[in-house]
C-alpha cells in the first residue's frame, strides 16, 4: 500500500512552507484570527477607520515565532483540522522539536504556542533552539500602552483610533501573554522539555486578566489543550461531509468544513459576541486587503447554508448578528429615503454602510433579500420562534418588506412593480432595472414576511402581498429563458453567477426546459476568472437535471483555487484576490451538500434528489440536523441509508420531532425511528414530520 493510500485526509503536511505566506494556515476560533507566523492578528468586531475607510485592526502578535536550530535538520509542517493545531517539527541528529500553535477552540480569548523537545541521543551537553520572532507592541491602528506586569505575563492596551460612524464608540484591547525567551535549553540531565506560551486578547483588563487567570490553571491542571481538542471533536461530531472515490475532492470538502468552522463561535459559548462572517476570515482583512474584513452577503448566501444544515447554534449566530445591526439598517434607508431596514453591502459592527463606493450600497439592493433567506431556512430547519420574537428576528423580515414596498416603482404598461437602478450579482453591470435575481429574491422575502406575520399572528399590511404578487419577474418567451435584467442582450459576458442562482438558492419554480436554458445561456460567457464559488452554483444545476458529470467537470474548476500544501482557498483561480476566501469555500460545499444530495431545505420537509458522479462510490455526510434531531446519510450508486441520532443530545432548542421519509415516485412512507437504519433506493423524497399530512412537492 502507498504513502497516499494510508495519509489521513484530515492532516495537511508538508516539509516546505508555500513561497507565497498568504497560503500559510489561518488559525481562528470566531473571536481571534491569525495567520500562522504572521506578525499582526485580528479580533472580532474590532475595527479602525470611519465609513468606507473601516476595516479589522491590527493587532500585534507576541506568538509570531519560529523555531530554529544552529543544527541542520529536517522540517516538517502540519495543519491537524482534527484539532486545529498547526505543528513545525525540527527534526536534527540530537534533538526533535516540536512546536504546536492554535486559537483555543473552547476558550475564544486565548491563542496558545508550545513547544517539545525531546533529546534524540545520549548526551550531557546541554542543546538549545532559538525562538526567532518578529513581535513589535505597535499597531498603525491602535496606540498601545504597556502596563505592569501580569503573574508574569506581559502587558499592553490601547484604543483603535477612529469610530465607524461618528459618536461611535472605539473599541479597546487588552494583552496579556506569557514573554516567550530567544532561546529554550535543554539541560544535560533532560530527555526531554515542554514549554507553554498563553495569549490572552480582551477588551477589558478585567476580562483579560480573568482569562489569564483561567489560562494558568488551565496550563497547572494540564487541561490547556486536552480542552481545546475536546472542543474540535465535539464540533467534528456534529458534521462530517466525506467521499470515497476522489482523495483531493474529499481533502477539499475537509478543508473547506475546518476554515469555514474555524470561523464561527464555540458551540458552547454563550457569552461572547459573534461579529459576523467575512470573505476571507478573521485571519485577514486589514487596511486595503482581503475586503477590509466587512460582511457581505457572501456570509448569509455563500457560507451559511452548509452551517444551518448541522450547527442550528451557530447558524442563529448569524442571524443574531443581522439583529444587532437592524438600527444601521434602518439609517441606511432613510438616507436613501426609503422606510424599514437597507442592510448594508459591507457591513462591520454597526450596520451602517461602510462600503468604500457609494454604488455598490446604493444599488446592490440584493443584500436584503439574502439576508431574510438565511432567516427563512433557519425556521424551516428548527421551527425555532424563540428567534423571531425574542431573538427580534420579525423585525428584520418586517423591516426588510417595507424597504421594497417603499422601493419599488409601478408601471402603468405592464401593470407590474418594477425595481429600478440596481446592481445585480453580477456587478459588471449597474444601473439597470429589474435584475431577476434581486426581483425574484424580493418577492420572497415579501412572502415571507406575510407568512411569518400569520404564523406569529401579527397584523400585516396588504402592500406585501400585493407587491409579492405583482413584481416584474423578467421573462424571454422566445428564447426561454431568464434574462439577467431589463435590456440584458443574450451572450453578454457575465462576472459571476447571477441568474443560474433563481433555481439554487432561491428556489424559483421553472419546468426543467428553462432551468437547462438558463445554465445553456450563461455558462459560456461567465468570466472563467471570476470569483471561486461560481461554478458550485452551475454544477448544482446540472445535478438537478440529472447531470452529474457535466456538473463534476464544473466542480472540478473550483480545485483552481485552493492552494497547496495547506488547503487555502484564494478568491481567483491565479492565486489574487481574497485569501482563505470562505465564499468560494461555502459555495463548493453546498455544490457537494445541495448538489450531490439535492437537499433543498422547504416549509415543511427536507426534500432530496441524489446524484453521484461515476467517479465518486460514497458520500457521507453525518450530522443533518432538522426539527431538533441529527441524521447520519450514506448516499451510494443505488441506494440511501438513513441514521436517526439518538436522542441524548439534540442538535437545537426544539423539541424533536417524529420524522418519515416519504419517497416521492412511489409515495412509500418509512418511519425513522433512532438507532435503527433505514435504506432505500437511491430516489428522489423528502424528509418530513410523521404526523404532516401535507405534500410539500413544487407543483
Amino acid at each position: 500500500m502507498s504513502f497516499e493510500e494510508v495519509e489521513d485526509p484530515y492532516i495537511f503536511s508538508t516539509d516546505t512552507l508555500p513561497s507565497d505566506r498568504r497560503f500559510l494556515p489561518p488559525l481562528a476560533n470566531g473571536l481571534l484570527g491569525w495567520r500562522v507566523y504572521n506578525n499582526i492578528m485580528h479580533m472580532g468586531g474590532v475595527y479602525n477607520g470611519e465609513g468606507g475607510r473601516c476595516h479589522r485592526a491590527d493587532v500585534p502578535c507576541p506568538l509570531a515565532v519560529r523555531v530554529e536550530s544552529e543544527e541542520p535538520g529536517q522540517n516538517t509542517y502540519s495543519m491537524n483540522t482534527h484539532t486545529g493545531i498547526f505543528t513545525h517539527t525540527l527534526s536534527s541528529a540530537s534533538v526533535s522539536v516540536t512546536q504546536s500553535l492554535y486559537s483555543h477552540r473552547h476558550y475564544p480569548n486565548m491563542m496558545v504556542m508550545e513547544v517539545l523537545m525531546v533529546r534524540q541521543v545520549t548526551s550531557e551537553e546541554p542543546i538549545t533552539v532559538n525562538l526567532v520572532g518578529s513581535f513589535t507592541p505597535q499597531s498603525k491602528d491602535i496606540v498601545f500602552e504597556s502596563g505592569p506586569d501580569y503573574k508574569g505575563g506581559s502587558y499592553i492596551n490601547g484604543k483603535v483610533s477612529t469610530a465607524e460612524y461618528p459618536g461611535g464608540s472605539c473599541p479597546a484591547v487588552h494583552l496579556i501573554w506569557t514573554p516567550i525567551p530567544p532561546t529554550l535549553m535543554l539541560n544535560a540531565d533532560q530527555s526531554q522539555g515542554r514549554w507553554g506560551f498563553v495569549l490572552v486578547v480582551a477588551n477589558s483588563l478585567e476580562s483579560a486578566e480573568a482569562k489569564y487567570d483561567e489560562s494558568l490553571d488551565l496550563m497547572a491542571t494540564g487541561n490547556l489543550r486536552p480542552s481545546h481538542e475536546k472542543a474540535w471533536k465535539e464540533l467534528w461530531l456534529q458534521s462530517t461531509v466525506e467521499v470515497t472515490g476522489s482523495d483531493s475532492l474529499c481533502k477539499a470538502l475537509i478543508g473547506s468544513m475546518f476554515y469555514l468552522l474555524s470561523a464561527f463561535a464555540s458551540i458552547n459559548d454563550t457569552c461572547s459576541s459573534f461579529g459576523g462572517v467575512s470573505p476571507g476570515g478573521l485571519s485577514n482583512g486589514g487596511d486595503g486587503q482581503d475586503y477590509w474584513g466587512h460582511i457581505f452577503w457572501d456570509q448569509d448566501i455563500w457560507m451559511y447554508p452548509a452551517i444551518a444544515l448541522f450547527y442550528p447554534k451557530l447558524a442563529r449566530s448569524v442571524l443574531e448578528y443581522r439583529v444587532g445591526t437592524v438600527e444601521g439598517a434602518r439609517d441606511n434607508a432613510q438616507k436613501q429615503g426609503f422606510k424599514g431596514l437597507k442592510f448594508p453591502w459591507e457591513s462591520a459592527v454597526s450596520g451602517r454602510e461602510v462600503c468604500p463606493e457609494d454604488i455598490y450600497g446604493q444599488q446592490e439592493i440584493h443584500i436584503n433579500g439574502d439576508v431574510t433567506l438565511a432567516f427563512q431556512h433557519y425556521l424551516y430547519l428548527t421551527e425555532d420562534l424563540s428567534m423571531f420574537t425574542e431573538g427580534k428576528g420579525k423585525e428584520v423580515i418586517y423591516g426588510v418588506a417595507d424597504y421594497w414596498v417603499s422601493r419599488v416603482s409601478w408601471n402603468p404598461e405592464d401593470k407590474k412593480y418594477h425595481l429600478l437602478g440596481v446592481m445585480p450579482p453580477d456587478e459588471y453591470y449597474y444601473n439597470v432595472n429589474n435584475s431577476v435575481y434581486t426581483n425574484t429574491v424580493a418577492k420572497f422575502s415579501l412572502q415571507f414576511a406575510v407568512e411569518l406575520a400569520e404564523l406569529l399572528q401579527d397584523p400585516a399590511p396588504k402592500e406585501w402581498k400585493e407587491v409579492a404578487d405583482q413584481l416584474k419577474i423578467p421573462f424571454d418567451e422566445e428564447y426561454q429563458y431568464h434574462p439577467e435584467y431589463d435590456g440584458y442582450i443574450k451572450g453578454q459576458p457575465v462576472k459571476q453567477a447571477d441568474t443560474v442562482m433563481l433555481g439554487y438558492p432561491l428556489g424559483l419554480e421553472m419546468s426543467p426546459e428553462i432551468r437547462r436554458n438558463d445554465l445553456e445561456a450563461y455558462e459560456p460567457v461567465t468570466d472563467p476568472d471570476g470569483p471561486a464559488m461560481t461554478w458550485g452554483m452551475f454544477a448544482i444545476g446540472w445535478l438537478e437535471l440529472g447531470e452529474a458529470e457535466k456538473a463534476q467537470h464544473l466542480l472540478e474548476k473550483c480545485f483552481k483555487n485552493i492552494q497547496r500544501p495547506f488547503q487555502v482557498w484564494s478568491e481567483s483561480s491565479d492565486g489574487s484576490g481574497a485569501v482563505n476566501f470562505l465564499t468560494g469555500m461555502g459555495g463548493f460545499l453546498q455544490a457537494v451538500l445541495f448538489g450531490y444530495t439535492g437537499f433543498r431545505v422547504q416549509k415543511e420537509c427536507l426534500a432530496f434528489s441524489p446524484h453521484l458522479p461515476k467517479d465518486i462510490s460514497e458520500l457521507c455526510v453525518r450530522g443533518v440536523s432538522y426539527l431538533g434531531s441529527q441524521m447520519d446519510w450514506l448516499l451510494r450508486k443505488d441506494e440511501v441509508c438513513i441514521i436517526l441520532r439518538e436522542q441524548g443530545q439534540t442538535a437545537g432548542s426544539t423539541k424533536p420531532c417524529d420524522l418519515q421519509v416519504v419517497l416521492k415516485a412511489s409515495g412509500t412512507k418509512i418511519p425513522l425511528t433512532p438507532g435503527k437504519p433505514v435504506t432505500f433506493p437511491l430516489e428522489p423524497g423528502c424528509v418530513c414530520k410523521l404526523v404532516s399530512m401535507s405534500f410539500c412537492w413544487p407543483l
